[in-house]
């Protein structure tokens, strides 16, 4: 996105996301999640964490297409979700650390798996460290 605005704001461009070094995957992007932070990023209210023009997105899951130097957990074919505080989710392809990505279970499908990563983790976080829930409540 070259601009702040609404989903009209999105457009598609053609970027070189070359080869994996060391300690990244390449992923084929087949979801992503859209949260309330991709939406204020957009909309210009977080104005100043993504330089424009950018590619906005911190979550998404994927197919690993290359494996860089020191990714032994990780091979071609893997499928995996990730969350990051680096933007770039809203890709067909992207270089991701490895070490953010985790295995996606067979039975679940690619747009759960993306959009359970940022969702999930806020829903912990309050669940069980800010509101403490406990059994009985």
């Amino acid at each position: 996105m070259a601009r702040p605005g609404g989903p009209e704001v999105l457009e598609t461009r053609t970027i070189d996301v070359g080869a994996p070094g060391p300690g990244e995957l390449r992923l084929r992007q087949t979801a992503i999640g859209v949260n309330f932070h991709d939406v204020y990023v957009r909309s210009g209210q977080y104005a100043n964490v993504l330089p424009l023009p950018g590619i906005p997105g911190v979550e998404a899951c994927g197919v690993v297409e290359a494996v860089g130097p020191d990714c032994e957990d990780f091979a071609p074919g893997d499928r995996v979700a990730y969350a990051s505080a680096r933007y770039g989710a809203y890709s067909e392809a992207r270089l991701l650390e490895a070490r953010l990505a985790v295995h996606v279970p067979a039975d679940i499908e690619d747009a759960a798996a993306a959009c359970l990563m940022v969702k999930g983790t806020t829903a912990a976080l309050l669940l069980f460290q800010v509101a403490r829930i406990e059994a009985g409540d």
